[in-house]
């Protein structure tokens, strides 16, 4: 009885620290992927700077990303991304006023 305890602890401490490290790389890689849409938001590409606007615009409306997008609008040279990106800052400003998203001063 002893045996199939310990090999039952074994089996649910390997399965415990695979699930753990499974879900810190997949957390890293989201991090990254992020940090790279962000980035590409001022790509020389504009195919670039529309698929980086098109991700930022799928997320919760919050102070960074709306600053962002405000930082965006004042660098960006065309005016159909200028555009989109105008729609995008004034819907998660009017979703912030609802309350239907979060608008959070991030945690240094």
């Amino acid at each position: 009885m002893e045996d199939d305890t310990k090999k039952l602890l074994r089996v649910t401490g390997i399965t415990t620290f695979a699930v753990v490290a499974i879900g810190t790389v997949a957390s890293l890689l989201v991090r990254d992927q992020i940090g790279r849409q962000r980035r590409n938001l001022f790509n020389p590409l504009a195919i670039r700077r529309m698929a980086a606007l098109e991700h930022v615009a799928r997320g919760h409306p919050d102070v960074d990303r709306i600053n962002l997008l405000r930082d965006y609008l004042a660098w960006e040279p065309r005016k159909l991304l200028r555009d989109r990106a105008m729609m995008i800052v004034e819907r998660m400003e009017h979703k912030a006023l609802e309350g239907t998203g979060p608008i959070e001063e991030p945690v240094a």
